[in-house]
């Protein structure tokens, strides 16, 4: 087991796959149900990086090693830790074992060994089975000789890892402040992975960046993980929430102003920019802003120069912008909500944020992390998915996205409590908690919800109209055809106008996709370059 434990990890693979198929290898050896790999942070919290045989969703849990005794325990050794199965100390695992066809057991056996650095706790590994007597004498030494290995791979992971970083950023100080540094953004999807490492890849010019993204998406974590992986991370990163912004004093947040600048300035008060000094301003939901504060903003932006409101001194700005909207922006400009010149200044570097529901399983790992928050949150012993909820999550399109997701776990969990369920069980959401739609779609001829139902041959419901009582002749009929493309036209822009031009909240309006509501809009005639939600 050792030689091909070894194969696993000296393997030319990302170290996640690589881990990933240590994870598995160990579980087949020791003939156990499942197997962990935690790292520990800086924050002392423990969060799985490989998994065989746990549930999708442990993936995305993080563990506070002062909740979890067991870990606690785990960490305080050198030596493996085997549980006796009679141990009242809580298992962070009940219910997250991948065989769930039944109850949750809430004994089984399990061992665990703490796993080095230099003289410091890197992580922990755990080997649990549902059968007793699973783990002898024999399997504590060879966990102990297996961890070994580990560690060693360990090291020679975090080199690369260090080596990459240092080549990539070209500055000793800077890569080794930022090794093993923990990130908030969950997610192993493709998608997630590309933009991610896109991200690392432009963090560290000074090129204006635009997130584009649905609410819900997460836009200010990308923004903030921006930051850290800058040459700016040392100094701030001031966040501005542009739809919150007062138009009376927008200018003065921004600005900032003097004293006697307007009624109620008694002091001079610095701005904004000059708080982000030798940092990054993130100016969230851009498209909010004011007409009359976008010329002023792009003034900013040519000339690095700020005013203060109630003086003409200047003053120089060295400020890195992110900014970021649920809006089309360039639609925008085209309907002269948005001035052209500035969304040419901010659209520098534009990344488009996935939605969850193009993260493929994602959604777990994220509801994993959500629920073991709500389990903290309430003192729960365990909390878990049924198979059915997980479904259910798959399912579901997530207009709300990643902040919906976690209303949708953190309601659930409050329900089971609500309806009596004990604080002391391992409890299992089900479907029925979630309250997902995830039923047949809409007809397409239903009117979308919100919009005015059209006339004559885009007439909702199931009986066929009656014919009028002055038919007009066969060759002045249209086309099927062209009928259905007026129907689709007068949909889309009446959704479009109660939205105010905002595509993707028009697409949730009429119940289709983003991107297909552009491709369809463009087959119309509405639109005539590619937009983004």
């Amino acid at each position: 087991m050792e030689t091909t434990l070894l194969d696993d990890l000296s393997a030319d693979l990302p170290d996640g796959v690589r881990l990933q198929r240590a994870a598995t290898t160990i579980r087949q050896a020791f003939a156990c149900d499942a197997v962990g790999l935690l790292v520990l942070d800086a924050a002392d919290t423990l969060h799985l990086v490989a998994a065989s045989g746990l549930a999708h969703e442990a993936l995305g849990r993080r563990f506070i090693v002062a909740q979890h005794p067991r870990f606690a325990t785990i960490l305080a050794r050198r030596e493996p830790t085997w549980f006796d199965p009679q141990s009242v100390l809580p298992d962070p695992y009940d219910g997250l074992l991948d065989d769930r066809k039944g109850s949750p057991l809430p004994v089984h056996d399990c061992m665990g060994l703490a796993l080095y650095r230099q003289d410091r706790p890197w992580g922990i590994i755990t080997l649990d089975a549902l059968t007793t007597g699973t783990f002898d004498a024999a399997a504590h030494e060879r966990l102990q000789r297996l961890g070994l290995i580990l560690q060693a791979a360990v090291r020679v992971t975090d080199l690369e890892r260090e080596n990459r970083q240092l080549r990539q950023l070209g500055s000793t100080q800077q890569g080794l402040e930022r090794i093993g540094e923990a990130t908030e953004i969950l997610g192993r999807s493709e998608a997630i992975q590309s933009l991610l490492h896109e991200l690392d890849l432009v963090a560290d010019s000074d090129l204006p960046i635009l997130l584009l993204g649905e609410t819900g998406v997460g836009k200010d974590l990308f923004a903030r993980r921006l930051h850290r992986h800058s040459r700016r991370s040392q100094q701030a990163m001031i966040q501005v929430n542009c739809a919150a912004l007062p138009e009376s004093l927008a200018e003065s947040e921004l600005f900032g102003h003097v004293k006697g600048a307007f009624s109620g300035a008694t002091s001079d008060r610095p701005g904004r920019f000059e708080a982000a000094q030798g940092g990054t301003l993130f100016l969230d939901e851009v498209g909010e802003l004011p007409l009359s504060l976008q010329a002023k903003l792009l003034r900013v932006l040519q000339n690095g120069e700020i005013q203060r409101l109630g003086t003409d001194q200047v003053i120089k700005t060295d400020v890195r912008i992110i900014a970021a909207t649920n809006r089309d922006l360039k639609a925008n400009t085209q309907a002269g909500l948005f001035r052209t010149d500035l969304y040419h200044r901010l659209s520098v570097y534009p990344i488009p944020i996935p939605p969850l529901r193009e993260r493929d399983r994602d959604v777990l790992i994220l509801a994993g992390h959500f629920l073991e928050f709500s389990r903290a949150r309430l003192g729960l012993r365990g909390v878990r998915l049924s198979y059915e909820a997980e479904r259910a999550l798959r399912q579901y399109p997530w207009p709300g996205n990643v902040r919906e997701l976690e209303h949708v776990i953190s309601r659930a969990a409050l329900k089971m409590l609500s309806r009596g369920a004990s604080r002391d069980q391992v409890l299992t959401i089900g479907p029925e908690l979630l309250d997902l739609d995830v039923g047949e779609p809409e007809a397409p001829s239903e009117a979308p919800a919100g919009a005015r139902a059209p006339t004559g041959l885009c007439a909702p419901g199931g009986d066929t109209p009656a014919p009028p009582s002055d038919p007009r002749p066969a060759d002045e009929i249209p086309p099927l055809r062209d009928s259905v493309d007026a129907c689709q036209r007068q949909a889309i822009g009446e959704a479009l106008a109660a939205h105010h031009g905002n595509w993707a909240q028009a697409a949730r309006t009429l119940g289709l996709d983003p991107s297909n509501l552009h491709k369809l809009a463009r087959r119309l005639g509405m639109k005539h370059e590619p937009g983004v939600c």
